[in-house]
């Protein structure tokens, strides 16, 4: 069964925020006062939202910062779990299964 790939927070913003309100990057854009090539970066899956975006969305759609950098987070755990968790978890063990020299 394959698994999902996970969802980029620009989808997110994108679909939940910006269509939803009827509004444009561009518009975003100004009204955060950021470059619009940021917010489009974001929105196509691009670029990451940066803890600066982060302040200016929460700020501007009423939630929290925490709420944009998490959803930054968890996109980038997943990825990263795809792209690297099998071979961590087969080079480094848990520590109640290593042997750690101690101080």
């Amino acid at each position: 069964m394959a698994k999902h790939l996970p969802i980029h927070p620009g989808k997110i913003l994108s679909v939940e925020f910006l269509k939803e309100l009827g509004l444009t990057s561009y518009a975003l854009a100004k009204a955060v006062g950021v470059p619009t090539n940021r917010i489009t970066g974001i929105v196509n899956g691009d670029r990451a939202i940066s803890a600066d975006t982060a302040l200016r969305l929460a700020q501007f759609f009423g939630n929290s910062p925490q709420f944009w950098m998490n959803l930054q987070m968890h996109y980038d755990l997943e990825v990263a779990k795809r792209r690297a968790g099998r071979q961590i978890a087969r080079v480094i063990r848990p520590i109640s299964e290593a042997t750690v020299e101690r101080a």
